[in-house]
């Protein structure tokens, strides 16, 4: 597919959940699916499910439906998930250690190549095939390997200085779960930050809105 330009970022939001699920039907041996058919699984419209895939040039034919596995491809090739990107982690915490050892950064498109603490206790040990170095060899492990991006699971005070730091060293983009809000779009560098109480808030509102409504 021929990628357009200025895709909205709601739609680029909306392909990781199609994937996700059609990657699912893939796995189940299924082969086709409708869009009417693929909204009722995620909530939203068949109308809004075909706006999103033509932009990026459309993948079904009409009255016939998507192929399935066309469109894990198709996905696959616009989120650049074969495409061997590299990540290192930050911070080896209680979430970092989750994200080591249950997070499958592979199939999400990203190897990742170690990890940095400065704590005595857990450099030098294994987790999950990756290996946790000390923090002060940090810049020149980036130097070396050139990872694409970094996971920050750092306390969210240092957050802002690292970041740009990394940025420096020559990161392109980072994953943030300090709780700090980082914004380099200047440095033309993409974050996404990850607030797990956004969700939790979002979760209460609704749950309230429900409640007022029975």
């Amino acid at each position: 597919m021929d990628k357009k330009q200025n895709v909205s970022r709601a739609v680029i939001q909306r392909l990781p959940r199609y994937y996700r699920h059609l990657s699912s039907l893939r796995a189940k041996g299924e082969t086709r699916i409708s869009s009417r058919k693929l909204a009722e699984m995620l909530g939203l419209t068949a109308s809004q499910i075909r706006q999103d895939f033509n932009c990026f040039g459309g993948f079904g034919q009409q009255g016939y439906g998507y192929s399935i596995e066309k469109l894990c491809e198709g996905l696959e090739d616009i989120l650049g998930l074969k495409r061997a990107h590299t990540a290192v982690l930050i911070g080896v915490g209680n979430l970092g250690r989750a994200l080591i050892k249950n997070f499958s950064f592979e199939s999400n498109g990203f190897k990742l190549l170690c990890a940095f603490d400065s704590d005595r206790m857990v450099i030098g040990s294994g987790m999950n095939g990756v290996t946790v170095r000390d923090v002060s060899e940090l810049y020149a492990y980036v130097d070396q390997h050139k990872p694409d991006i970094a996971v920050l699971t750092v306390p969210h005070a240092i957050a802002p200085a690292l970041a740009r730091e990394l940025v420096e060293h020559g990161v392109r983009g980072l994953w943030n779960f300090t709780g700090e809000d980082l914004h380099l779009e200047n440095l033309g560098v993409p974050v996404e930050n990850v607030h797990f109480s956004d969700n939790l808030m979002t979760l209460c509102y609704q749950v309230n809105q429900s409640e007022a409504q029975s």
